[in-house]
């Protein structure tokens, strides 16, 4: 069996799943400022002899973004930029408020890629040692961005090295978090960073909870991401940030599983604010646009959402024929605690899925393990075929890493964008998901 998991700020839901079928459904108030007692106490809600043949247990986290809107619970953050990009500091544009509470220390140290390849700045590698020394014993993390490192990383690995020689804290990497922009990419590092240390502890109570619980021998835990896949712990300790718009994502996963729908509007009716967005091919439709986060633009996924006042009929109406994917006859999926209350929708075909108050809890535990992968490719390197084959391979290798059974995985590569500030170069995008390893 199953037990997914899906923790909001006012109720936690649990659905248990025997061979994709729900066998129970909890739903319970949430322990604010607690995620861990509020997991602990939904699983409970489930009968004890049930849970007896839980082998895997997927939770919807999303400590992540509360602890960014609240300013607390964030770690320290040394910001070491590889680089200049048009005289912008590091963390410009930043609520006051929420760079006090993450800045421990901002330094800028020679180096960086460049359009070609032979346009790379050798890096100032005793900057980076003297940033390190300063910051030893200070910062919580360090968040390094080099300009240009998804094109090439290695000057933010060289810094990482002396960073991690110097210190004893998590060094995070902005190639590994976003696409080329520096200054979105950065700031998404920066945020892993400081969520570090939070993510950390909540993913240690869990694992010690766990045996308290009465599940499975050998039970694994999986957290939701932003994508409407799964990862496991460790993969969230390495980034925080992927839990992110998570809770939406499982939502809308959620609704057009449990409607029998992959393509469809989704609207989670709560008791005062409705969101709506789209599936498309199961799986949420992303935003184009930058996010922001606690008030910081970052370049992170998130689906494309919609928020209007729960009681606003119209609005939820307006903003359901906003999110149609096109002039098809696609349904309108309404799920959430307030579901039952909303009127059908003129020019939707309305559906309203059994267990559709729990659909979060029901999408983190249907939803496969995924990994994602992307790349650019350079005009004058290596043909974007190959790379394309290596993307995928990528895509492969990091849905395993996030507790995916290489066995069962399925791929896709993407359309190529083109990318801006590199003339002719393109960015190659592919991702993999499949159910988890088995016991």
């Amino acid at each position: 069996m199953i037990l997914g998991i899906d923790i909001g700020s006012t109720s936690t839901d649990a659905v248990l799943l025997d061979d994709g079928r729900v066998a129970a459904t909890a739903k319970v108030p949430s322990r604010a400022g607690d995620p861990v007692a509020s997991f602990l106490a939904a699983a409970r809600a489930v009968p004890a002899a049930a849970r007896a043949d839980v082998g895997q247990v997927a939770l919807g986290l999303r400590a992540a973004a509360g602890a960014v809107a609240a300013r607390r619970g964030l770690g320290r953050v040394g910001v070491l930029r590889i680089g200049t990009a048009d005289a912008v500091r590091p963390l410009y544009g930043w609520p006051a408020d929420l760079r006090a509470a993450v800045l421990a220390g901002v330094a800028e140290a020679g180096g960086g890629g460049g359009l070609g390849p032979g346009a790379a700045v050798p890096l100032d590698r005793d900057a980076v040692a003297r940033f390190g020394d300063r910051l030893a014993g200070r910062a919580d993390a360090f968040a390094v961005s080099a300009v240009f490192a998804p094109a090439d990383g290695s000057q933010e690995r060289e810094a990482a090295e002396i960073l991690r020689a110097r210190t004893d804290v998590p060094v995070l990497l902005s190639g590994e978090v976003g696409p080329l922009g520096l200054l979105h990419r950065e700031n998404a590092t920066v945020l892993d960073a400081a969520l570090s240390s939070l993510v950390d502890g909540i993913a240690g109570r869990v694992e010690e909870a766990l045996p308290r619980l009465g599940l499975a021998p050998g039970a694994a835990v999986f957290v939701t991401r932003h994508d409407g896949t799964l990862m496991t712990l460790d993969y969230l300790r390495r980034q925080p940030g992927l839990s992110l718009g998570s809770g939406p994502a499982c939502t809308l996963r959620g609704a057009g599983l449990l409607a029998g729908s992959e393509d469809a509007v989704v609207a989670d009716i709560g008791a005062r604010r409705a969101r709506v967005g789209t599936l498309s091919g199961g799986y949420p439709q992303v935003s184009g646009t930058t996010e922001l986060i606690g008030g910081v633009p970052v370049n992170l996924r998130f689906p494309d959402l919609i928020t209007v006042d729960a009681r606003a009929h119209r609005d939820l109406a307006e903003a359901a024929d906003r999110m149609r994917p096109g002039a098809g006859h696609f349904p309108l999926i309404l799920v959430g605690g307030g579901a039952d209350d909303v009127p059908d929708v003129p020019g939707f075909p309305v559906v309203r899925p059994p267990h559709g108050a729990v659909a979060g809890a029901f999408g983190a535990a249907a939803s496969p393990v995924g990994g994602h992968h992307e790349r650019i490719v350079r005009p004058g390197t290596i043909s974007a075929e190959d790379v394309r084959a290596e993307v995928l391979d990528l895509a492969r290798a990091g849905a395993v890493r996030a507790g995916a059974d290489p066995k069962r995985l399925s791929t896709v590569l993407e359309p190529d964008l083109p990318v801006p500030y590199l003339p002719g170069a393109v960015l190659v995008r592919a991702r993999a998901a499949g159910p988890p390893l088995p016991l």
